[in-house]
């Protein structure tokens, strides 16, 4: 039996489909781009379309699937837009389901990953839920162009102090919890790096590692909506649930450093400061 791949062509989807395959899992690739997933993945794995949106193309991404990865697409905002292909699941042998949520969502039901942890479980599919902190890809990504154009990093996370992981040991843990889904049946996993850092020490390490002064602008959710909604013109439903995200770190939620990682995979995950020298082309 195979292993189905949602998001395969995303950060963490890719991630989960190499770590599978070192493991010599079958894999299957899914999602609405085809042609976009056969030019990243080739001949690798099994290729099929999935739309979350259009209950037709469930049948055939799912011939032959035994357990699932499952991730929110970022423009389905409601986590009802998930529930069609969770409930047509229920109909299969699936022996397990791996959700990709948050840190802290158990207790936060803003995002929509709440509801869908809870929908997934009151369907009886044996799951395993990873929640991990705050991606450095998020810093490599989204807000890398005030780094590399400005000198600076734009979020408003005030203060508070984040367990950032690298995306590549989420990517593993998803992967050891699928190839071993009868250990792992219905568990829960916060996944954290292993230090909680301000943006303040983000900014020091960033300078370290480029060779230019890097500075935290801590700018408030306003400044920050505006720039990202009317300057960067980035969708106005993601960068409210980053809003969200970002008071409940005020909070908080995103400090906790969890030993989860290393019990999954025997591994220690990767400090920023690695991250930030093996992804260095992404802040110059």
């Amino acid at each position: 039996m195979k292993i189905l791949i949602t998001g395969a062509s995303g950060n963490v989807g890719s991630y989960v489909v190499k770590e599978l395959l070192k493991l010599n899992e079958e894999v299957v690739a899914a999602g609405t781009n085809k042609e976009k997933l056969e030019k990243m993945l080739g001949d690798s794995v099994d290729i099929v379309k999935l739309d979350f949106t259009k209950p037709e193309t469930f049948k055939n991404a799912l011939i032959d699937i035994d357990r699932v990865f499952l991730m929110r697409p970022p423009h389905l905002g409601k986590p009802e837009d998930l529930y069609p292909f969770i409930d047509f699941i229920k109909s299969k042998d699936i022996r397990l389901i791996s959700f990709l949520s948050l840190m802290g969502v158990e207790k936060n039901t803003i995002p929509p990953h709440h509801k869908i942890e809870k929908y997934i479980e009151e369907s009886k599919i044996p799951y395993a839920h990873i929640r991990p902190g705050f991606f450095m890809q998020n810093l490599s990504g989204i807000h890398a162009k005030e780094i590399k154009e400005d000198n600076e990093i734009f979020v408003p996370a005030g203060r508070s102090k984040t367990s950032f992981i690298d995306v590549a040991d989420i990517g593993l843990s998803i992967a050891t919890v699928l190839h071993d889904s009868e250990k792992y049946k219905n568990t829960k996993h916060t996944i954290t790096g292993p230090q909680a850092l301000d943006y303040y020490k983000i900014a020091k390490i960033l300078s370290e590692v480029t060779k230019r002064k890097i500075t935290y602008r801590r700018p408030s959710f306003l400044s920050y909506w505006y720039r990202y909604v009317f300057k960067r013109k980035l969708d106005k439903k993601y960068v409210n649930v980053t809003v969200a995200l970002y008071f409940m770190t005020r909070m908080g939620t995103a400090k906790k450093v969890t030993e989860e990682f290393e019990k999954l995979t025997g591994k220690k995950p990767r400090t920023f400061k690695e991250f930030a020298k093996s992804n260095i082309d992404s802040f110059i």
